[in-house]
């Protein structure tokens, strides 16, 4: 069995198993790993039901090429070791968790590596709690950290016959083609029942779409048809796996939609990561908006339906979302509660606060109203309905927001822990700002209307530096001088 190396990581967390294919990741390591978590969906059944049923698991897989074998590998693991599977092919991570509500069943398993390059796949783990001891059903969501581990721990010590199963026991396998157009039903339920307007044929609104060949291209466009868009335009909208450019949804790698947008004449353009959890937003003149915007949006959109009852609501987010939430949550009376990183500790905190939304300045909105996973579908419907209702354009909208300015840089690690001094030596030099330590280290100054992030990430080998101010240039000598502080 090839071993990790600090080329080709596997990375084990809150987000699952992230590896690189052929490397890192290989059959036996998706079988382990997918084996692993049907173990532990066994032991976790009440006492009651253990003896007399199977855990039920959706299957999902983002489509990025390659895929087959990470699929076969983990639909073995999963029989093998004592599970129902529901295949949906290939379909989005939030309509597998659609699905698994919709279904009732157990627990989800999505085949991606989200944004990460070609060569990279991985597993994600959506769980209810009826598979812990508790019988009563609650929307699916990301495992938190203490469950992330008990799955991380059971594969690190998994041999092939841990978890197996005798022949009667093994599991089945059945096909579901239908889960794409149950997510978008729920969507379009989901915005009816907050009156939000959505776009129609008179009003002829058009939106340019790049689904960079991912899972989200046939979703997307049922939606859009659904929503009434006069046309639709979809660049990269082939659910071929091959990426047309670097997955992640940024400004570097969305030229072609920001050209397209225009080009067509939309009044949106709208770019789905492989796995469209994410999405990112262009605006009519092809100026990228992007995924801080999103989570915004979608924020604008509830509560400006909501009126009064606005006043008290709850909005999650995590520690590196920039401020421009708590501006809008004030404009209508709502408070903001942030998270640690990683979408498990956002829907918590939801979970906990009683949240209307919730998500990450990613392009990851959460709208428990469809599912308690980020949701590309949700947002896009969210954005049209808001303008819809502005009857305006999108860069108007944005206009009247605050302006700030966030820097990202990105250091390689080892290991996780080798950022643990950086973090230390951030807190000890701000002791005099607001600090918080949840997740890494932030650094709060109210006045400044800034702040600094430093964690190492749950997904890649690497330590991540944000910070946000009103200007470009404070937010980089805010990282300047975080950098100057861990060098020191």
């Amino acid at each position: 069995m090839k071993h990790p190396t600090p080329d080709a990581p596997l990375m084990l967390g809150v987000s699952g198993c992230r590896g690189i294919v052929g490397a890192s990741l290989t059959h036996d390591v998706a079988t382990r790993y997918a084996g692993a978590f049907a173990g532990w969906l066994r032991e976790s059944l009440p006492a009651s039901q253990a003896a007399s049923r199977r855990p039920r698991v959706i299957l999902a897989r983002d489509g990025r090429a390659g895929c087959q074998m990470i699929h076969a590998a983990a639909l073995a693991g999963l029989t093998s070791c004592g599970c129902d599977v529901i295949d949906l092919g290939v379909s989005m991570t939030p309509t597998a968790g659609v699905a698994t509500d919709a279904r009732n069943t157990d627990a989800a398993l999505i085949l991606t590596a989200s944004h990460n390059p070609q060569q990279w796949n991985g597993l994600k783990c959506l769980v209810r709690s009826t598979t812990l001891t508790d019988p009563v059903a609650v929307d699916a969501c990301a495992p938190d950290a203490a469950t992330a581990a008990q799955i991380v721990e059971r594969f690190q010590k998994n041999t092939p016959a841990l978890d197996a199963v005798p022949w009667d026991r093994l599991g089945t396998i059945a096909l579901d083609q239908t889960a794409t157009d149950a997510h978008v039903d729920t969507v379009i339920r989901a915005l009816d029942e907050i009156d939000l307007a959505v776009p129609t044929k008179d009003r002829h609104y058009r939106v340019v779409v790049d689904s960079v060949n991912g899972s989200g291209a046939p979703g997307a466009l049922a939606l859009l048809e659904r929503l009434g868009c006069s046309e639709i335009v979809q660049i990269h909208g082939e659910p071929s796996g091959i990426f047309p450019h670097t997955p992640e949804p940024t400004r570097e790698n969305l030229t072609g939609l920001a050209a397209a947008t225009p080009e067509h004449h939309g009044v949106a353009g709208f770019a789905q990561d492989p796995d469209a959890d994410r999405l990112a937003i262009i605006d009519a003149d092809g100026t990228y908006i992007g995924e801080e915007y999103t989570l915004v949006l979608g924020a604008l959109a509830i509560l400006g339906s909501m009126g009064e009852r606005g006043k008290g609501a709850t909005i999650c987010v995590n520690l590196s979302t920039s401020r421009m939430i708590d501006d809008v949550a004030a404009r209508f009376g709502a408070r903001v509660i942030r998270a640690a990183v990683g979408e498990a500790n956002v829907v918590a905190a939801m979970k906990q606060h009683g949240a209307i939304m919730g998500g990450e300045g990613n392009g990851g909105v959460i709208w428990p109203r469809v599912t308690f996973v980020r949701d590309s579908l949700s947002a896009m419907a969210l954005t049209l309905g808001l303008l819809a209702r502005e009857d305006r354009p999108l860069s108007a909208i944005i206009a009247e927001m605050p302006r700030y300015s966030i820097e990202k840089r990105k250091v390689d690690l080892a290991s996780k822990a080798e950022a643990q001094p950086a973090i230390e030596k951030i807190a000890r030099a701000h002791a005099s700002a607001t600090v918080d330590l949840q997740d890494g280290v932030r650094i709060d100054w109210a006045d400044r209307r800034a702040w600094l992030h430093v964690r190492a990430s749950n997904t890649e080998p690497i330590m991540r530096l944000i910070a946000e101010a009103p200007t470009e240039a404070e937010a980089r000598t805010i990282l300047d001088d975080a950098a100057r502080v861990i060098a020191g």
